[in-house]
């Protein structure tokens, strides 16, 4: 080679990149102006592309003479635009009417929305992420129409109940079914227990589909009858790799705390009632130890998570990794979480195509006792909110040496039936959580239309539960006989699930046809092992050395059950105006009755596009309009557990042969070979309307949905040995009315959205047995025909007996609650207990508005619930001052002789309180869930987009609830007893501030 020449070839790089140009943007939606993330953005007959952010943004370097750029996404019209020098290019982009919807998810595909017969409602990602959560379902609170989620517990990690179109069981489960990339979970558990959804990282989600009606429904058959809630996470796009980066860093606080009596108030309470000087000065104790103060904390709360996504034309990928740590409110709880995401497809040939995903997470979650179902006493001593209330403001809480000080230990131990609330965040409680969900396919196309689909699913879980509460918080008298407690229990699940699909669309003239057909096996495998320990020797080693201690118990089990699905569907099209959806699924599963192992679900859907009429196009204003009704049969196979159906038997102890205990075997369930399938009948009326090029969007449904064979416990005779059986005997019925609506406000320069929704349900339960119209299912809560699930029944409050006044039998005492006599035969017994309402809303809403000007975004959620009561067991442990535990400041202006209250008891040693119609209080509320402030920068060399935002969540509840928060539930996700407060962990406050980077 010439020397002459070196220059020249050396040169013509640094003449390239001379006519490279940077190009940066936004892409909105012609609808709402809103931001599209995900866009394509690539260089027409070249190789350079980029996608945009999270705010709509994009960067890419293009040749300066004659460069098109090509915008494109899924269910919007292709765009080409030429550069003309240009240096910024923003566009907007509308709908593609002939893809409208494709974006769509419904059962074992897409469909396109303009053409869905069903009714289902989809949330968007932004929405899921404006609220910094650790379960999806939080995200979906107030969002949707039809849906009630109720946060029953705000710890870290704390369980979330969620009811589609009202409760459809009484023994069985209510919860929905959720379907993550085509792995399919359900959340069930304790108020305490750690939610399944809280394994799935919000930040990964690309779409949420709710499945309401029964021909969405009923491709899932014997799971579909409480709902389906579909999670499709985030995908690869073949382009440009990209690089992301969202984090956010915040702080909560608890936005409320009880007013208690303090030191003096106390100590003169203690005198009255136990008729001595138990202290000498009251006044001279001030105000005491604050123990809520103790308790309460500053919280911090974080959360990163980094993405790489990109791919070519053969080939996408997208993987993701995130860590989540909440603190809470509550010393000694927090939730950790570790999650890994893959999705993966290739193309192997024009036929053939495999991928993956694969989710798999870490969770470490420290609870403290919280929401107890014991009631006064057991209150105050099982969970740390009631000891932090009814702990002695006049007792210490450390000693000198700051080692907790037990109350047992103080003052001659005359507080020993109390506990230190520090005492009880000194156990240890921890949970690790270890689960990986997978989606294997393999999808081959032999034909033109021609689809087989085969997914291989596993769930694979295993669990650890640590605890150990030391002997170093107990009473020095306690440990005469030994102390300390531990326990170690390991779980193991593993789901195999198996689906071949297929799927044959076509169009011919004026007609469209889609076939699905799938076949479905699942397994699933559970065994459990837990050692539990008493009485160590020190707490050095505490729940790692059990055989330390004096006593040891071993439980064990196993449980195996299979469910087998053969499905088809048929969607068939006329001009794409009138539209029919035939559905047809049988399942088996093992746990039924010999006599109904199989059950068959049909459901028909139809619907008209109005808007696709001749004599519609003269109403320019009228963009979209759809008439939909469907009918169909679900099934609930998470009413029971595996073996019901079965004679069972149960280990027994304390059985004693030749004077020496042993354990036996003993029958523990009576036979039921006709047990069967829950089965929910559903009838839906729906309408979609769009006005003004769809800026305006309004969507309706009203239903009626009957669930019969319902299981439900009757009573036997003591002949035949057992007391009870589980049978399919009741029924109930959902019927209600839900609106939602969207608006694009402002399309210019100010963008202004707002949308809201509506649900009206009612649920009635309309058998019980044959020989039963009431059941009591506490001494609260009972199932009655003809009312709701949820119903509280107690006594009358009728004031404060007064001196003088004529006591009643079976009523108190002067200075004592007075309640009705409402049969009016002189006597107070149990027949003057009457229904005093229920914990079911009139109504809940939800709704949201969001600005944006420039690089400027502004957001706010609100939602609320109306009509629906909580009975505050708070308040009855806390208004009744029977002696050695802190009560309500209100009252100090308790009954005396010169104090004639009607409202508040006098002190009484040991006395009890009758559960009345006071502690019913009215759970309405509008809570300000979140306000988000963001600003998008320039884009800068390297960085494609950064948006920093400051949010505040849950800044204000407007409610006349006197408790901690009206929305709770103590008793988790159960269906009877629903809308109780009992010192649940209460919902806090964060402030945070995030940043959304691209590269």
């Amino acid at each position: 080679m010439k020397v002459w020449m070196l220059p020249a070839i050396l040169f013509i790089p640094f003449s390239l990149f001379a006519q490279q140009q940077a190009v940066t943007g936004k892409v909105v939606s012609i609808e709402k102006g809103e931001p599209l993330a995900g866009v394509t953005v690539r260089l027409k007959n070249g190789n350079s592309g980029a996608v945009t952010g999270p705010d709509g943004t994009y960067s890419l370097k293009v040749p300066q003479p004659g460069a098109v750029l090509i915008f494109s996404f899924t269910g919007f019209l292709e765009q080409e635009v030429p550069v003309n020098g240009r240096q910024e290019i923003n566009v907007t982009m509308g709908p593609d009417p002939k893809s409208l919807g494709e974006v769509v998810v419904v059962g074992y595909g897409t469909q396109q929305k303009a053409n869905v017969a069903g009714a289902i409602a989809s949330v968007k990602p932004a929405e899921l992420k404006q609220t910094p959560i650790a379960n999806v379902v939080q995200g979906l609170q107030g969002r949707v129409a039809g849906v009630q989620i109720t946060q029953n517990s705000a710890a870290p990690g704390g369980n979330v109940s969620m009811r589609i179109r009202g409760t459809n069981s009484i023994n069985g489960s209510s919860e929905p079914l959720y379907v993550v990339d085509g792995v399919q979970l359900s959340n069930s558990g304790g108020i305490n227990d750690i939610s399944s959804l809280s394994i799935i990282n919000p930040n990964d989600i690309e779409s949420v589909e709710v499945l309401k009606d029964a021909s969405a429904t009923a491709i899932y058959g014997a799971r579909g009858a409480n709902g389906v809630v579909l999670i499709t996470t985030k995908r690869g796009r073949s382009g440009k790799t990209r690089v992301t980066y969202d984090g956010y860093y915040g702080v909560q606080q608890v936005t409320k705390k009880m007013q208690m009596m303090n030191a003096a108030e106390f100590a003169q309470l203690e005198n009255d009632t136990y008729h001595t000087n138990v202290y000498d000065d009251p006044a001279s104790l001030g105000e005491g130890v604050d123990w809520q103060e103790l308790i309460f904390r500053d919280a911090p709360m974080q959360s990163h998570q980094v993405g790489v996504s990109g791919g070519n034309e053969k080939t996408q990928f997208a993987l993701s990794a995130n860590y989540f740590n909440q603190q809470g409110v509550i010393i000694s709880s927090n939730f950790k979480r570790y999650a890994f995401r893959l999705n993966f497809d290739h193309r192997i040939s024009p036929l053939l195509r495999v991928g993956t995903s694969l989710y798999t997470s870490y969770i470490i979650n420290n609870t403290i006792p919280t929401a107890s179902s014991s009631i006064d006493a057991g209150a105050v001593t099982t969970s740390i909110l009631g000891a932090a209330l009814g702990a002695p403001p006049t007792l210490q809480p450390y000693r000198e040496d700051g080692s907790i000080w037990p109350f047992g230990d103080q003052l001659n131990g005359r507080y020993r039936e109390v506990v230190n609330p520090l005492g009880l965040a000194q156990i240890l409680n921890r949970d690790k959580t270890s689960r990986t969900l997978g989606n294997i396919y393999a999808e081959f196309t032999p034909l033109e239309g021609l689809t087989y689909r085969a997914n291989f699913n596993p769930i694979i879980s295993s669990g650890l539960k640590d605890y150990y509460s030391p002997r170093s918080i107990m009473n020095t008298g306690d440990l005469v006989s030994g102390g300390g407690k531990a326990a170690k229990t390991n779980s193991n699940t593993v789901v195999l699930l198996h689906e071949s699909v297929l799927t044959y669309e076509r169009r011919f003239a004026d007609h469209s046809l889609k076939f699905t057909g799938v076949f479905a096996t699942q397994t699933n495998h559970s065994n459990w092992n837990k050692i539990e320990a008493s009485n160590f020797p020190n707490d050095a080693t505490a729940n790692e050395a059990l055989q330390l201690a004096v006593d040891r118990t071993v439980e064990s089990s196993r449980s195996k059950d299979r469910l087998d699905s053969y499905m088809g569907r048929i969607n068939y099209g006329f001009r794409d105006k009138y539209l029919l959806d035939l559905i047809a699924r049988m399942d088996g599963a093992s746990k039924f009755g010999t006599n109904n192992k199989y059950g068959f679900f049909p459901a028909a859907a139809v619907a008209w596009r109005v808007s696709e009429e001749p004599f519609m196009k003269r109403l320019a204003a009228v963009s979209n309009l759809k008439l939909r009704f469907s009918y169909g049969v679900t099934g609930n196979a998470g009413a029971i557990d595996p073996y019901q159906s079965l004679a069972t038997a149960t280990a027994t102890g304390n059985y004693y042969f030749n004077h020496a205990p042993v354990n036996g075997i003993s029958p523990s369930g009576i036979p039921n070979p006709d047990l069967k399938w829950e089965r929910s009948t559903q009838a839906d009326l729906g309408i979609d309307a769009g006005f003004w090029n769809n800026r305006l969007n309004i969507t309706a449904d009203v239903y009626h949905k009957k669930t019969k064979d319902l299981l439900f416990v009757m009573a036997l005779p003591t002949s035949s040995g057992y007391n009870t059986i589980t049978g399919n005997f009741a029924n109930l019925e959902n019927k209600g009315l839900e609106v939602a609506a969207d608006a694009a406000v402002l399309t210019g320069k100010l963008r202004w959205n707002v949308a809201g929704n509506i649900t009206v349900n009612r649920n009635k339960v309309t058998h019980l047995t044959s020989s039963t119209n009431e059941y009591t299912v506490n001494n609260y809560t009972i199932l009655k025909v003809g009312e709701p699930l949820g119903l509280f029944k107690t006594y009358v409050f009728d004031g404060i007996y007064q001196t003088g006044e004529t006591i009643l039998p079976g009523g108190s005492r002067t200075g004592g609650v007075k309640v009705k006599d409402l049969n009016k035969d002189n006597a107070i017994t149990a027949d003057d207990q009457t229904i005093i309402g229920n914990a079911n809303p009139s109504f809940t809403y939800g709704f949201s508005t969001n600005l944006s000007y420039g690089r400027f975004d502004f957001s706010a959620f609100f939602s609320g619930s109306q009509g629906n009561k909580v009975y505050n067991l708070i308040r009855y442990s806390f208004e009744n001052p029977y002696g050695s535990r802190n009560v309500y400041k209100a009252l100090v202006n308790r009954w005396s002789p010169t104090n004639p209250s009607n409202e508040y008891v006098s002190g009484f040693q040991g006395g009890r309180l009758p559960l009345t119609d006071r502690f019913l209080e009215d759970g309405s509320y509008l809570r300000c869930k979140n306000i988000t402030l963001g600003y998008t920068l320039p884009a800068m060399k390297w960085i494609s987009s950064v948006r920093v935002y400051g949010s505040v969540n849950n800044l204000f509840t407007i409610t006349d609830y006197t408790g901690f928060d009206p929305e709770v539930n103590t008793f988790g996700n159960s269906n009877t007893l629903i809308g109780v407060d009992n010192l649940v962990y209460p919902i806090a406050r964060s402030f945070l501030f995030g940043m959304q980077v691209s590269f």
